[in-house]
């Protein structure tokens, strides 16, 4: 009985994962992904091992190989590479957008 007890404090003790904020994007143009229509992404806001492997500036300038790299590991449901490639400039810019907007600072979310 004691063991349990001992297990239930440590779950405790353990801080909840924050809420991680999101956003969606209305593509211009759906991905088609076999008989499946994509007309929306979510955008979840990256942490710090999402943007691995890319330079800060170049996902804040909207470049297209950090795009590549990171909206994969945050978009749901999640995009390749491939679709990321072959995909409308509109939707690209949106997306970009979305990701650069998370990495402002509050304060500069606010002023916008």
């Amino acid at each position: 009985m004691e063991e349990k007890n001992q297990e239930t404090t440590e779950t405790a003790n353990v801080a909840p994962l924050p809420q991680v904020p999101t956003e969606t994007v209305e593509l211009d143009t759906p991905l088609t992904r076999g008989k499946q229509t994509v007309a929306k992404i979510t955008v979840r806001k990256p942490l710090s091992g999402a943007l691995r492997g890319v330079n800060l500036v170049d996902v804040m300038q909207m470049d297209v190989l950090a795009l590549t790299k990171v909206l994969p590991r945050i978009t749901d449901p999640a995009l390749t590479e491939a679709e990321i490639r072959n995909m409308d400039p509109a939707d690209l810019v949106q997306l970009g957008t979305a990701v650069s907007g998370f990495l402002l600072p509050k304060r500069a979310r606010e002023e916008a």
